[in-house]
C-alpha cells in the first residue's frame, strides 16, 4: 500500500526538516511527501541549494503557490491530486510526530467503514496550564469511532477531524468529491461531515500522537475563532443541524474541574476571559454578513480568502 503525506507549507523554519526525518523514520514506509508552500523565496531561504534538499530528501515534491492563491481547502485539494497513494495523511509544518508510529496506527485505524482518522494531538513542553486542559478535552485518552448514529449524543463533535494529522481513504475522498474548493478553515470537519452524513464512520485514534499546540492570545483567540463562525455559517447544510455552542459548555465544565484538580483554581478567570474572546469571535463570524467590510478583514486570520470572496462579489 503507497501512503503519501500533504503538508502545505509556509515560511517554515529548520522544523520543517526534522518533521521530514520524523516522518521518514516511520515503521511503516512512507511513499512521498507532498509540501504545498505557499511563496517560494521563504523556502529557498531556508533549503539553500535545492540540489542538496533533492539530494537528501528525494521522495520529496514541493509545488510552489502564491499567498494569493492559498485556501483551506483547494490547497490541500491540489496536494492530493499531486498524490497516487491509497492513503494520504494530510498534517500541518508544526505537528511533529511523537513516535515512529504515527503514520501506522492511523493507516491501522481505516477499515472498511471508515472515511478518515485522525491523531491524538500533545501538548509542547511550553504549553501553558490552559493550553493543556483545552488538548485534554479535544484529545482524551481514549480513542473513539464516531457514526451518524453519534449526532443525537454528540453533536457537533461527531464531525470533529483535524487535517492538523488526519489520514483518508482515497477511494472514499474520491466517492465523496474531495475538501471543499473554498474554505476559510474547517475544510477537515466539512469533509468529515459529508463522510458521516454518507454512512461512513470518523475515527479518532488516540494511539496515534502528535505534538501540537499554541499559547494564542485573546486577540488571536477572537480572530480564529472568527474564521470558524464564518465556515459554519457558510455550510448550514452541516452545521445549521448541529449546536456548537453545547461543546463550549462542556469545555468549560472540564477545564474547571481540571484547574481545580490540579490545584489551579486561580487560573480559571483568565480561562473565563479567554472563552469570552473566543465565543465573541464565534458569534462575529457566524454573522459576518452583518458585518462591514472593513470588520471583516481587521478580524480574520486569512485575508486573501476575502479579497476572493468580495471580488467576486462586488
Amino acid at each position: 500500500m503507497d501512503i503519501d503525506v500533504i503538508i502545505p507549507v509556509y515560511r517554515p523554519g529548520k522544523e520543517l526538516f526534522s518533521l521530514l526525518d520524523k516522518l521518514e523514520s516511520q515503521s511503516l514506509p512512507i511513499h512521498e511527501i507532498i509540501l504545498m508552500n505557499t511563496e517560494e523565496k521563504f523556502f529557498c531561504e531556508l533549503v539553500g541549494d535545492y540540489a542538496d534538499f533533492r539530494k537528501k530528501y528525494p521522495n520529496v515534491q514541493v509545488h510552489h503557490l502564491r499567498k494569493a492563491e492559498f485556501d483551506h481547502g483547494d490547497t490541500r485539494r491540489r496536494g492530493v491530486e499531486y498524490s497516487v497513494g491509497e492513503v494520504f495523511l494530510c498534517m500541518t509544518q508544526d505537528a511533529m510526530p511523537a513516535d515512529a508510529y504515527l503514520v501506522e496506527r492511523l493507516v491501522e485505524s481505516l477499515s472498511e467503514d471508515v472515511a478518515a482518522a485522525y491523531a491524538r494531538q500533545l501538548p509542547g513542553p511550553d504549553s501553558s496550564e490552559l493550553e493543556r486542559a483545552s488538548r485534554r478535552f479535544n484529545y482524551p485518552e481514549a480513542s473513539a469511532k464516531k457514526t451518524a448514529g453519534d449526532i443525537e449524543t454528540l453533536g457537533v463533535k461527531t464531525f470533529f477531524c483535524s487535517n492538523v494529522c488526519a489520514a483518508y481513504r482515497r477511494d472514499v475522498y474520491r466517492k465523496l468529491g474531495g475538501f471543499p474548493e473554498r474554505a476559510i478553515f474547517n475544510e477537515d470537519m466539512i469533509y468529515a461531515a459529508g463522510a458521516v452524513k454518507a454512512g461512513y464512520a470518523i475515527v479518532y485514534a488516540a494511539e496515534a500522537r502528535v505534538i501540537h499546540s499554541h499559547n494564542y492570545t485573546n486577540l488571536m483567540q477572537l480572530r480564529r475563532n472568527f474564521d470558524l463562525g464564518v465556515s459554519q455559517a457558510d455550510h448550514p447544510e452541516i452545521f445549521g443541524s448541529v449546536v456548537s455552542e453545547r461543546e463550549g459548555k462542556r469545555l468549560v465544565k472540564e477545564t474547571w474541574r481540571y484547574l481545580r484538580r490540579e490545584k489551579r483554581r486561580r487560573r480559571f478567570p483568565g480561562f473565563c476571559l479567554q472563552c469570552g474572546f473566543k465565543y465573541a469571535g464565534y458569534l462575529l463570524g457566524k454573522h459576518y454578513r452583518r458585518l462591514p467590510r472593513s470588520w471583516i478583514l481587521k478580524i480574520t486570520t486569512n485575508k486573501e480568502y476575502w479579497n476572493h470572496v468580495f471580488t467576486i462579489t462586488s
